[in-house]
C-alpha cells in the first residue's frame, strides 16, 4: 500500500548525495537512488545530481533520471551529458554557476545559452549570484526563454557565512523578480528543513523550503515584496501549512526544486507538518 505525494510536491527534491561534501561513491549513490525511486514517496523525488567531474566514471545507470551539476568548465558539459547518456542515464537537466559573487554573469550566461541551443531537450539552470548584476542576468535568462529555450535560474541561499544567506526581504525581491519575468528557479544550499530556523551549531538562520514554496504561491497570486517577505520570515507551521494544503492538487509555481543530501529529511519535514501522510512499503 502507498500514500501518494500531492502534485504540489511532485519532483521537489533532487538527490544531492554526490555533491560536496561527498563521501559516497557513484555506485552506492545509484543503488540508494533506485531504492528511493521504488519507495512510496517516489513522486517527491527529482533527479540524481551528478557532478560533471564524475560523469565519465559513472557505472551503468539505465534509465535513471539524472541532472548534471557543473563543477568543471561550462564548455565541458556537453561531454558530461554524452558520457552519462552513454551509460544509459536519462539526463534531464544541467546546472551551472555563471559567475562568482561580484563578477559579471553575462559571459557565463552566453555559454549556457549556447549549451541550451545545442541541447534543446534539457532543462538548463543558470546559477546566478545574489549580488551586483542580478536583475540584468534575470533579464538575459528571460530573453532566452522568450526565444524558446528551456532555461531557468538557480540561486544559492546559504553557505558557511552569514552574508551568503539573503534576508527574507532580499529573497522576496528575487522571487517577485522571477514572477515578473515568468522565470522558474531552483534553490541550493541549506534547504533540508521545511520551516525557517536557526541552526543551533552555527547560529546561522536558514530559509525553509515550505516558506519559499508558499511565498512563490503568494507572489503569483499578486503579493508584493513585503507580503512575500512576511511568508519567508514565518517560523510556525500553521500560516504555511494551510495555504500549501489549499494548493496541494495544483502544480508548484516558480520553484522547480532543490537538492538534498538525504532526501528523506524533507519528506519527514512534510509529514511532520501534516502535508504528506506517512506511508509504508
Amino acid at each position: 500500500m502507498s500514500t501518494l505525494v500531492p502534485p504540489l510536491f511532485a519532483g521537489l527534491v533532487d538527490d544531492a548525495v554526490l555533491l560536496p561534501p561527498n563521501d559516497t561513491d557513484v555506485g552506492a549513490a545509484v543503488a540508494a537512488h533506485r531504492e528511493h525511486a521504488a519507495a512510496w514517496y517516489a513522486p517527491l523525488l527529482g533527479s540524481l545530481l551528478v557532478p560533471s567531474s564524475l560523469a565519465f566514471r559513472a557505472p551503468p545507470v539505465d534509465e535513471l533520471a539524472v541532472g548534471v551539476v557543473c563543477d568543471t568548465a561550462i564548455d565541458g558539459l556537453s561531454g558530461a551529458v554524452a558520457a552519462l547518456r552513454g551509460a544509459g542515464a536519462a539526463v534531464r537537466q544541467v546546472e551551472a554557476a555563471v559567475a562568482r559573487r561580484g563578477e559579471d554573469s553575462q559571459p557565463g550566461l552566453r555559454e549556457l545559452h549556447r549549451l541550451a541551443t545545442t541541447h534543446p531537450d534539457l532543462d538548463v539552470y543558470a546559477e546566478i549570484p545574489l549580488s551586483w548584476g542580478l536583475l540584468a542576468a534575470l533579464d538575459t535568462v528571460a530573453g532566452s526563454r522568450a526565444d524558446g529555450q528551456r532555461i531557468g535560474a538557480k540561486f544559492r541561499v546559504g553557505g558557511l557565512a552569514a552574508e551568503l544567506f539573503p534576508t527574507p526581504v532580499e529573497l522576496a525581491a528575487v522571487i517577485c523578480a522571477c514572477r515578473d519575468r515568468e522565470l522558474p528557479f531552483k534553490l541550493a544550499a541549506g534547504q533540508r528543513h521545511a520551516l525557517r530556523h536557526t541552526d543551533p551549531e552555527t547560529g546561522l538562520t536558514h530559509h525553509g523550503f515550505l516558506n519559499v514554496l508558499v511565498g512563490c504561491a503568494a507572489a503569483v497570486d499578486g503579493a508584493e515584496v513585503a507580503e512575500v517577505a512576511e511568508v519567508l520570515a514565518a517560523t510556525h507551521p500553521v500560516p504555511l501549512a494551510e495555504p500549501a494544503r489549499a494548493r496541494r492538487d495544483s502544480p508548484r509555481p516558480l520553484l522547480t526544486g532543490f537538492g538534498a543530501r538525504h532526501v528523506r529529511e524533507p519528506l519527514t519535514e512534510l509529514i511532520r507538518v501534516g502535508l504528506i501522510n506517512g506511508g509504508y512499503e
